[in-house]
C-alpha cells in the first residue's frame, strides 16, 4: 500500500529497475529528439512573439518536470506551434510582441495554464475535454495549422506582414507584395525545404532539420545575408515618410499606456465585484470604458500595421561628411515591385529616435548564452480575469493535443494512459517552468512520435533531450546568429501542415453530416476570427452543446407493432399495424428530465390523438437512464390527466435507478406497482389479459 502511494506521488519510480538495452534506447531517442527540439523551440518562440532564446528555456526545465510526473513515458513536452500562436494572440492586445511587458505576460500566462491543468488533474476532471467533440477539434486543428503555416509566408519572401486583428486581411497584404520578393531569402527557404523533404524521404533517420539549419546558416554567413543599418529620423528627406515614422513612434507608447489603463480598469471592476457593489451602474460604466479602450487598441494596432506597410522599402544612400563620418540619407520609398538590393532597404522598426533598416535577409541574431535563472513570474492581477478564458482554452487544447498522441502511442506500447496524471504532469511543467523564464508548453505530436519510433522506454529520454538543450544554451548559441528566419518559418510549416487532416472531415461527413457541418463551421469561424483562435473553438463548442440539447430535447419516441418475425418495430418506420385495438405500446429512448419531459408528454398525447379508443398506454422504458424532479412531477400529472380520459399508464423494463424514483411515496400513488413490469414480455402478456383483444387499432381520421 505504501509503495503504491509512493508511486502515485513519484510516478518516475516506475522507470526502475532499468536495463542496459533500455538505457541505450533512451539515450538514442533523447539525442534524436534534441536535434529536433532545438530548432523547433527557437521557431515556436518566434511564433509566440518572443525572442528565440525563450523557446530554448521552455525546452529545458518543463521537459524534465513533465517527464518525471507525466503518465506516458514516450510523451515529450515542450513548445508547440498551436499554443505558441494562441499565446501570442491572447497577449498582443496588452503589449507589443517581443517587448519586456510581452515576455512577462507570456510567462504569467504559462503559470495560469499550469494552475488550471493541475487543478483539473487533482480534481480528476480529465473528462472535461469531452465537451469538445471530435469534429470540432478536427475543424479547429485544420484551421489553426493553416493559419500558423500561412502566418510564416511573409518570412519566406522577406516582406512586411501587418499584425492586425484580421488575419485574412494581413495575409492579403502579404500576397500583394509578392512582386517585391527578396530572392536570396526565398532561395534559402526553398533550399531548406528541399533538404528536409528530401532527407525525410531518402534517409528518414538523419536529423534533416538540423542539417538544413547547419547548411543554410553556413551559406547565410558566407554570402553576408544580413545587412542592417540605422539612421536618424532627420535623415528622411521625404516629408510624408517622416510624418509616417513620427506617427509610428507615437503609437507604441500609446498602445502601452492604453494597455496599462485597461489593466487598471479591470482591477477596479474586480474590486467592485469582490466588495459586492450593490449598484450596477458603476460596473456598467467601467465595462463601457474597457470596451472603448479595447476598440481603441484595435484601431491603434491596425494603424501601426498600415504604417509599417506604407513605409515598406526605402531608398538609402550613404554620404561622407567633412569630418570623415558616414551619414545616411533616406530619399523616400523605393520603387514598387523592386526587390531588396543596393540602395533599397526595408523599414524594420524604431529604436528610440533611430530608424532600423534591413537591406538583406532576416536572421535570428544574437542569442543570450547561459542558464535561465530562477525568478518568480510577475503576476499582473489586473490582467488575470481577461486572460482567464484564453488560459482555460489553451489548457484544454494543449491537453487534447497531448492525449491524442499519447493514446496513439499507448495503443502500440500497451501502456495504460492516465489522463488525470497527465494533466498533473503538464500542469507542474508549466508552473515550474514559469519560474525559469518558460512560456506555455504542452505535449508535442512530432517529438513524441520520434521518441516512440526510436524505441524510448522511459521518460529518461526526455531528460536527455533537455540536457542537450542545456548544452546548446551554454555553448552553442553564437553559432545560430546567422540562421535565416526563413528557415525557421520552413520548420514551422513542416510541423503544422502535417496536422491538416481533410480525410477526417470527409469521414465525419459520411458518418453524421450534422456533426461534420459543425466541424466545418468551426474551421471557417477559426479562419475568419484569426488570430483570436480561441473564438473559433468557442463557436464550435457552443454549436456542439446546442446540438446536444436539441438531440436530448427530442429523443426517439415511437409506437410499436409486431414484425413478421415476431420482434417489435416502429409502426411508422416499418409500416406495421399496432399490437392491439385497446392499448398502445410505445418506446421512449431518453432520460425523463427537464429538457425533454414536455416532448414526452407531447408524444403520449399525439399517440392518443391518433388512436382515441385506446384504454391503456405502455411505455417500454429500457432506454430511460434517469429521471429528475421535473420528470417525476410530469409522470404524476400525466398519469392523472390520462385517468381523467379513462386511459391507464403502464411502464416496463425500467432501470434500477429509475425504478427507485417510481417506488417513491408520491409517484407510487399515481402509478402503482401493478402498473410497472420487469420486462416488456410480461407487460404485453398482462395487458392482453387485462384489456386487449388481438387485432389492429383503427387510426383516427379527421
Amino acid at each position: 500500500m505504501k509503495t503504491s502511494r509512493l508511486h502515485t506521488l513519484l510516478p518516475f519510480l516506475g522507470w526502475f529497475p532499468m536495463t542496459r538495452d533500455g538505457l541505450r534506447a533512451d539515450l538514442v531517442a533523447g539525442i534524436t529528439v534534441t536535434l529536433i527540439l532545438v530548432p523547433q523551440g527557437m521557431a515556436y518562440a518566434n511564433l509566440a512573439g518572443l525572442p528565440v532564446v525563450y523557446g530554448l528555456y521552455s525546452s529545458f526545465i518543463p521537459v524534465i518536470v513533465a517527464s518525471l510526473w507525466g503518465s506516458l513515458r514516450q510523451l515529450h513536452t515542450g513548445p508547440t506551434a498551436m499554443l505558441s500562436l494562441m499565446s501570442a494572440a491572447a497577449l498582443i492586445p496588452y503589449a507589443n510582441a517581443g517587448s519586456d511587458a510581452f515576455i512577462t505576460l507570456s510567462i504569467m500566462l504559462a503559470l495560469m495554464v499550469g494552475v488550471l491543468r493541475l487543478a483539473l488533474g487533482l480534481l480528476r476532471l480529465g473528462l472535461v475535454v469531452n465537451f469538445l467533440s471530435h469534429p470540432v477539434v478536427i475543424g479547429f486543428t485544420n484551421a489553426a495549422a493553416l493559419i500558423i503555416g500561412l502566418s510564416q509566408l511573409n518570412k519566406l519572401v522577406n516582406v512586411t506582414m501587418p499584425r492586425s486583428d484580421f488575419f485574412l486581411g494581413d495575409l492579403w497584404a502579404v500576397l500583394r507584395q509578392m512582386d517585391s520578393t527578396h530572392w536570396p531569402t526565398l532561395m534559402l527557404a526553398v533550399a531548406a525545404f528541399a533538404i528536409i523533404f528530401g532527407l525525410r524521404k531518402l534517409a528518414p533517420r538523419w536529423p534533416a532539420v538540423l542539417i538544413a539549419i547547419l547548411l543554410t546558416t553556413t551559406i547565410s554567413y558566407s554570402i553576408g545575408f544580413e545587412r542592417t543599418a540605422k539612421a536618424p529620423i532627420a535623415a528622411v528627406q521625404d516629408p510624408q515618410m517622416r510624418a509616417w515614422i513620427t506617427r509610428l513612434g507615437e503609437i507604441g507608447p500609446w498602445i502601452k499606456a492604453n494597455g496599462e489603463a485597461i489593466s487598471q480598469l479591470q482591477a477596479s471592476l474586480s474590486s467592485m465585484r469582490e466588495q459586492g457593489e450593490a449598484s450596477l451602474l458603476p460596473q456598467m460604466d467601467i465595462k463601457a470604458q474597457i470596451e472603448r479602450r479595447q476598440a481603441w487598441a484595435r484601431m491603434l494596432a491596425t494603424e501601426q500595421a498600415k504604417l509599417r506597410l506604407l513605409l515598406g522599402k526605402v531608398d538609402l544612400s550613404r554620404e561622407q561628411s567633412p569630418d570623415g563620418k558616414t551619414t545616411y540619407v533616406i530619399a523616400g520609398r523605393a520603387p514598387e515591385g523592386e526587390p531588396l538590393g543596393v540602395g533599397h532597404w526595408h523599414f524594420k522598426g524604431l529604436d528610440g529616435d533611430q530608424i532600423v533598416l534591413n537591406g538583406g535577409g532576416e536572421v535570428v541574431g544574437r542569442i543570450p548564452s547561459g542558464l535561465p535563472g530562477f525568478r518568480p513570474p510577475q503576476i499582473d492581477w489586473k490582467l488575470v480575469p481577461p486572460l482567464l478564458p484564453a488560459a482555460l482554452i489553451m489548457a484544454l487544447l494543449g491537453f487534447i493535443e497531448a492525449t491524442s498522441i499519447s493514446k496513439a502511442i499507448a495503443a502500440k506500447t500497451k501502456q495504460r494512459m492516465d489522463s488525470n496524471r497527465e494533466l498533473v504532469g503538464q500542469g507542474l511543467a508549466n508552473i515550474v517552468g514559469s519560474f525559469f523564464h518558460a512560456y506555455t508548453v504542452s505535449g508535442s505530436f512530432s517529438r513524441s512520435a520520434i521518441a516512440a519510433r526510436e524505441g524510448a522506454r522511459t521518460g529518461l529520454f526526455a531528460i536527455i533531450s533537455a540536457l542537450g538543450v542545456l548544452l546548446t544554451v551554454l555553448f552553442l548559441t553564437p553559432l545560430f546568429y546567422h540562421l535565416p528566419q526563413a528557415v525557421l518559418a520552413v520548420i514551422i510549416m513542416f510541423a503544422v501542415f502535417g496536422l491538416i487532416k481533410i480525410k477526417a472531415l470527409l469521414h465525419a461527413w459520411k458518418v453524421n453530416r450534422v456533426d461534420a457541418l459543425i466541424g466545418l463551421v468551426t474551421f471557417v469561424a477559426t479562419l475568419a476570427m484569426a488570430p483570436a483562435l480561441a473564438n473559433g473553438i468557442l463557436v464550435g463548442a457552443g454549436l456542439t452543446v446546442l446540438l446536444y440539447l436539441l438531440r436530448n430535447m427530442r429523443p426517439r419516441a415511437e409506437m410499436l407493432g409486431y414484425r413478421p418475425d415476431g420482434s417489435l418495430g416502429g409502426i411508422d418506420t416499418y409500416g406495421l399495424p399496432p399490437i392491439s385495438q385497446d392499448y398502445i405500446v410505445m418506446r421512449f429512448d431518453g432520460s425523463l428530465n427537464f429538457v425533454n419531459v414536455a416532448y414526452f408528454e407531447d408524444a403520449v398525447l399525439d399517440a392518443l390523438a391518433r388512436y382515441p379508443d385506446a384504454k391503456a398506454l405502455l411505455i417500454i422504458g429500457n432506454g430511460i437512464n434517469d429521471i429528475d424532479v421535473s420528470g417525476e412531477d410530469k409522470m404524476r400529472t400525466l398519469s392523472q390527466q390520462l385517468k381523467e380520459r379513462k386511459v391507464e399508464l403502464y411502464f416496463s423494463s425500467l432501470k434500477r435507478q429509475v425504478m427507485a424514483v417510481f417506488e417513491g411515496r408520491e409517484l407510487s400513488r399515481s402509478i402503482p406497482s401493478d402498473h410497472i413490469f420487469k420486462t416488456k414480455d410480461q407487460a404485453l402478456l398482462a395487458l392482453a389479459g387485462r384489456i386487449g383483444t388481438a387485432g389492429g387499432l383503427t387510426e383516427a381520421r379527421s
